[in-house]
């Protein structure tokens, strides 16, 4: 009976169904920020699809909750700011898996909401961008580290719409985010020589814990926000699916590109437009 299910198993149909059904299956993923929002709606569905996951926060309590939660995973203590932290995470998924495929750096901070710069502390600005894009910086020099020789991996970043155009965050975060997406696109030239691929995704308002307490919103505000495509709500699972394409086979020859998720918000002006039921 065993050696006829190994023989169904490893028959072409089967393989096919599970390549579809499975898209990481034998991949392991370090997921920064993983203990709430979209690393954990991340975090979930990357262990569903069959990959080992480590779940990396400063939400100890909230990160093993999910972990505890989710077969094939673990959780580990990391501030994105101290490199022995984002060292010492990324060594240990290499010492409990013997490898790292997936580095989704995706920890982050919106940090007050201040808009008027001459009254913006330097203190503020400063922590967002260690947050955001030194974070970033940090988790993607040692998730390559152990990627080069290897000669093989998946590096995703999580930006912003704040990436690609100005006016909708605070200062600090939208300079963090186009700096997210400024490194994406130079370590994607110089990873590519190990057949590492590095890219982002960049959502708009999401209903993450961060983005309420940000915009003063709750789940259906942050829902009733303006947007170009109607009839859909962005929901954490949706950045989740982007870089569930990212970190898997299917993306092979994507790297350097900036996976906008903003329902066409970054490409039209609703207050000028020559389409009336677009505004």
């Amino acid at each position: 009976m065993a050696s006829s299910v190994a023989a169904a198993l490893r028959s072409k149909p089967c393989k096919k169904l599970c390549s579809i059904l499975f898209r990481l299956e034998g991949k392991v993923a370090l997921v920064t920020g993983g203990a709430s929002g979209i690393g954990e709606a991340t975090a979930r569905l990357f262990t569903k699809h069959g990959a080992k996951v480590v779940i990396a926060d400063i939400q100890d309590d909230l990160g093993q909750s999910v972990s505890r939660d989710l077969e094939s995973s673990s959780f580990v203590h990391c501030d994105v700011t101290k490199e022995d932290d984002v060292e010492k995470a990324v060594n240990t998924t290499v010492s409990k898996h013997g490898k790292l495929d997936i580095m989704f750096n995706n920890a982050g901070i919106t940090g007050v909401n201040q808009t008027n710069i001459t009254d913006y502390k330097l203190s503020d600005f400063e922590q967002v961008v260690k947050v955001n894009l030194v974070g970033v910086f940090l988790g993607t020099k040692h998730g390559a580290r152990v990627m080069i020789p290897a000669r093989r991996g998946s590096i995703i970043n999580t930006a912003s719409v704040c990436g690609s155009i100005g006016g909708v965050a605070s200062h600090a975060y939208t300079s963090s985010k186009h700096g997210v997406v400024g490194l994406v696109k130079n370590t994607a030239v110089e990873l590519g020589a190990y057949g590492i691929r590095v890219n982002s995704v960049s959502p708009y308002v999401v209903a993450t814990p961060l983005a309420k307490n940000f915009f003063k919103l709750d789940d259906e505000g942050c829902l009733s926000v303006y947007s170009n495509l109607k009839g859909a709500d962005l929901l954490p699972r949706d950045v989740a699916e982007a870089a569930l394409y990212l970190g898997s086979d299917d993306s092979k020859y994507v790297s350097g590109h900036n996976l906008v998720i903003d329902g066409g918000f970054t490409i039209v002006n609703p207050g000028f437009t020559v389409f009336a039921n677009s505004v």
